[in-house]
């Protein structure tokens, strides 16, 4: 059903780890609780594919652009440090382990545990799979062609590491084993769905919360290969394919799914050109589940947590983050407030940090554009930003000022005043220096793409407050948008037609025209 001919669907370990969370805050022992959990999580899984599918039809994919690259990265380096840390258990053979996530709880469970709960076989197991797993994954980078190698080694590892156990009898040491696991697909789930109460409000919160991180996961992963590949990928349709796979998924006893980077990259890798690709690993599931599972009866729960720590390393972007930073020092905030958030508090706080700290960036650039001073460069008719340029000159007698931005209700009074406070300034330096008195403030109005009914009366004002100063108030380039409302509101007729020009450099020559035939 979707656009993307390269995404790989599945669980994956960021969506997991949310999801584990969210249900257990819902349900601290999901052991004693296990059918109200499995209930939950079905109902979660429902309302995300609803989710999912109403923003797919309602053509609402803009809401996930609200999550930035830079909360992205920051949520995605604290959830697999997060993630890891969960792995600790395993990989060290602890028995009792706490049900939080923070680092905190985590790190004083791990060493209340160091002198009796740890199991050095365990840790052993745990240190060479992982040791063997990172050196498969620094083969494939090291040469393209090997890419096969740390796609195989996970299965290589578990093995090899039950064989181990197998023969040794390694679990009746104290090596934990997965135990037991049933053959065949789970049966139908339909009638385990909250559709009323509590539980389905529950359901619902947990459900919206997984679908927007599950779709940012898929649609990003869709766009990265789809630009490699050199097509479109329509996120509506998308989403609309991934609501419904969720919704048949809850009615089968499936939690939330999604793109996988990791499988995606291996379907990219091998060559897949169709999404056939999830149909032919779909019926090899199907095959392992209905005849192997019995072989993994002695795989060592060791192995499990290095295959998990091994896939969530490469979620920590040092690169991206440092980037980051260089770039944009309000989006590095947004980053470390998600990772930091994730890591220390909880999953859905990261992810709320870094959906309000993005937020509060897009309102800041929005109610608190830029603006600009231009001057004339050498030689040119061309007017540019001083501050870009320094070598562009300053018109004698004129201030040009640019509004980088659309006038609206939100920063209309910030760009009427912002531009007042550049003609002060421009003022006291002109006094200063004994240049001609500023007579002509020319508004370059290229850059604003729209104006509201209050951007026009903040023109207004400003036009009053110039006339106080015996300035004349004149527009440059307006927008075809931006000058019918003009006309609309009468303002053009108030300042006068003749004080609005097609550029800056005829504005000027009407307001200087000895300029125009100077050679600078």
């Amino acid at each position: 059903m979707g656009s993307s001919r390269d995404i790989a669907i599945g669980p994956v370990a960021v969506v997991s780890l949310l999801l584990g969370t969210l249900l257990q805050s819902e349900i601290a022992d999901p052991v004693a609780n296990a059918a109200e959990y499995r209930r939950l999580a079905f109902t979660a899984t429902f309302f995300a594919g609803i989710t999912q599918v109403t923003l797919g039809f309602l053509r609402l994919g803009f809401l996930i652009d609200f999550l930035s690259h830079a909360a992205i990265v920051g949520f995605m380096g604290g959830a697999a440090i997060t993630i890891a840390l969960q792995q600790l258990k395993g990989f060290l053979g602890i028995k009792k382990f706490t049900k939080k996530t923070d680092i905190v709880s985590v790190m004083h469970s791990v060493f209340a545990s160091a002198h009796h709960g740890w199991n050095w076989q365990t840790i052993v197991m745990g240190v060479s799979l992982l040791s063997f797993l990172l050196f498969a994954k620094y083969i494939g980078k090291k040469n393209k062609k090997l890419f096969w190698v740390p796609a195989i080694a996970p299965l290589i590892s578990v093995i090899l590491s039950t064989f181990f156990v197998y023969i040794t009898r390694a679990d009746k040491d104290g090596v934990q084993i997965v135990k037991h696991i049933e053959k065949g697909i789970n049966p139908s789930s339909v009638n385990q769905i909250y559709f009323s109460g509590d539980h389905m409000l529950k359901g619902v919160r947990i459900g919206i919360v997984a679908a927007m991180i599950a779709l940012t996961e898929a649609i990003a992963i869709g766009r990265t290969f789809a630009a490699m590949k050199d097509y479109q990928l329509d996120g509506n349709k998308e989403m609309v394919a991934l609501g419904a796979m969720n919704i048949v998924g809850s009615m089968t006893s499936c939690y939330v799914a999604t793109g996988s980077f990791s499988r995606s990259a291996v379907n990219f890798m091998s060559g897949c050109q169709t999404a056939v690709s999830n149909i032919v690993m779909s019926i090899v599931v199907f095959l392992t589940l209905q005849f192997i599972t019995p072989l993994f009866k002695y795989t060592p729960s060791a192995v499990l947590s290095a295959i998990i720590i091994s896939a969530v390393i490469g979620l920590v972007d040092y690169d991206a983050a440092y980037l980051i930073w260089k770039i944009d020092k309000f989006d590095f905030v947004a980053c470390m407030g998600a990772f930091f958030g994730v890591v220390f508090v909880s999953v859905e706080i990261g992810l709320l940090i870094a959906v309000s700290i993005s937020f509060f960036k897009l309102l800041l650039q929005v109610t608190r554009p830029r603006t600009a001073i231009l001057g004339k460069l050498p030689r040119t008719a061309v007017y540019r930003n001083i501050l870009q340029y320094p070598e562009a000159t300053k018109v004698p007698g004129v201030l040009i000022v640019r509004v980088d931005s659309a006038i609206y209700f939100s920063n209309s009074n910030y760009i009427k005043e912002r531009i007042l406070r550049w003609l002060i300034d421009e003022e006291e330096l002109v006094n200063k220096s004994g240049q001609p008195k500023i007579q002509f403030l020319i508004v370059e109005m290229s850059p604003v793409t729209d104006i509201d009914t209050s951007g026009i009366h903040a023109l207004e004002e400003l036009y009053r407050s110039l006339q106080k100063r015996e300035i004349q108030l004149i527009l440059a380039n307006p927008g075809p948008v931006v000058i019918d409302k003009l006309h609309a509101s009468d303002f053009a007729q108030l300042i006068g037609e003749d004080k609005i020009f097609l550029t800056v450099a005829n504005a000027v020559a009407a307001c200087s025209p000895k300029l125009m035939v100077e050679v600078v």
